[in-house]
């Protein structure tokens, strides 16, 4: 499936306008730990270093999302694909800790104006429920990896959301619900990362409610 991603106001306009309409759907914390992420788009100016994900310099103008790989060392999730993200701190809103944890993250500063709305909570089986904000980098963005969180910063550009082998759910025996993939190159990240980018396709760039709280993840982000 093709969409035009030209990284430009007219895209920037069609995801706020599409998040307006969406009527989000929380989750209550029940003892679990509030987190936000930042689900940015950014310009495709470097390749995503992921294999089979082609890059053109021509396609530098196209937008893109950033994920990254957690650092190896981080006590929980290391090597994981992830959203620069975080814990809720005490009178913060999830938007204020979506920006803060991106600038300390990746090195990019933005204020809130560079948010365009948010999609539907999802609670995790490791005991978070993440709220992810959808933020606006802009073009001409220099990335800056934190290495004691962060491994690698990948531009995915957004037409990898769009293949027609996304998203891949498969069926585990512990749970009535599919554990939810979207392919990566030659690879493959799962939900929560996952069910984030699919709800993202669905919701900001097709303009369709979807909902994705119900998929489950795969055994290694149970802890």
């Amino acid at each position: 499936m093709q969409l035009n991603c030209h990284l430009d106001s007219s895209l920037c306009q069609r995801i706020a306008r599409n998040l307006a309409r969406f009527d989000t759907v929380g989750q209550a914390l029940d003892g679990r730990i509030h987190a936000a992420v930042a689900f940015t788009l950014v310009d495709c100016s470097e390749p995503a270093n992921i294999a089979n994900i082609p890059y053109r310099p021509d396609d530098a103008a196209q937008a893109a999302y950033i994920l990254t790989t957690r650092a190896p060392k981080l006590s929980s999730h290391a090597g994981q694909r992830a959203y620069p993200g975080g814990r809720i701190d005490p009178g913060e809103t999830a938007e204020q800790a979506a920006l803060r944890e991106l600038e300390e993250e990746v090195g990019l500063s933005l204020d809130a104006s560079a948010v365009l709305g948010r999609l539907d909570d999802y609670a995790t089986r490791s005991g978070y429920v993440i709220t992810p904000v959808v933020v606006w980098g802009g073009s001409n963005v220099a990335l800056r990896p934190n290495p004691a969180e962060v491994e690698n910063i990948h531009r995915i550009p957004l037409q990898e959301l769009m293949r027609h082998d996304a998203p891949i759910l498969d069926a585990v025996e512990e749970s009535e619900n599919p554990v939810l993939k979207m392919p990566l190159g030659d690879e493959w990240f799962a939900a929560p990362s996952a069910a984030i980018a699919y709800q993202f396709r669905e919701v900001a760039l097709l303009g369709r409610h979807t909902r994705v709280a119900h998929f489950d993840q795969p055994y290694f982000a149970w802890k």
